[in-house]
């Protein structure tokens, strides 16, 4: 049996999107969950998955497929919002892991959507904000985003950037590579 204390679920969302204002009526849901399991006491990356997610309030238009590489096809494919949440808490035990993301768009999207919809929020309350603490590992003064994150700690990018599954990925790769350094917060209280 897993210890809950050294996974942690690493998540990345992506969402409809627009170059100016959202069309009338339309705003931005989450289309894609990245999700990278961390072994944080064996330093490694140990599960990848994705799940997509059917908006009902909005489109994918062509900046959005040009950003994240999405089409609406693709996502009329995934899973209602409320049936993603459900599959986070049950197979990626999203209530009882830790988790991370970088800063805290993910954490507020899914509040929001949460709220929106009428659906329990998969998540616990041990959220770190990874650019954080790798903003105070570095002794930056500016948050990073996380491309210019991997450069500085000297990571490649892996995938495609704007991707759920492939951001999460990369930013697993930051957090290992914060826990090496051991500046990744061990007490994952809530940020």
């Amino acid at each position: 049996m897993e210890s809950a204390a050294e996974l942690l679920n690493v998540i990345d969302v992506e969402a409809t999107c627009w170059e100016g204002e959202p069309p009338d009526g339309a705003v931005g849901e989450i289309i894609e969950i990245g999700l990278t399991v961390v072994d944080l006491a064996a330093g490694e990356r140990v599960g990848r998955h994705r799940v997509l997610v059917r908006p009902v309030r909005s489109a994918v238009g062509s900046f959005c497929t040009e950003l994240t590489g999405l089409t609406q096809e693709e996502v009329d494919t995934g899973l209602g919002f409320a049936d993603a949440c459900r599959l986070l808490a049950a197979e990626h035990r999203a209530g009882e892991r830790a988790w991370a993301s970088w800063g805290d768009y993910d954490r507020h999207q899914f509040t929001r959507q949460c709220r929106a919809a009428d659906t329990a929020y998969p998540f616990g309350r041990r959220h770190t904000n990874a650019k954080a603490a790798f903003t105070e590992a570095h002794g930056l003064r500016k948050r990073p985003g996380m491309a210019q994150a991997l450069r500085i700690a000297g990571l490649p990018l892996e995938g495609r950037h704007h991707r759920g599954e492939d951001d999460a990925w990369n930013i697993a790769a930051l957090i290992l590579d914060l826990a090496a350094r051991d500046a990744w917060p061990t007490a994952a209280s809530p940020r």
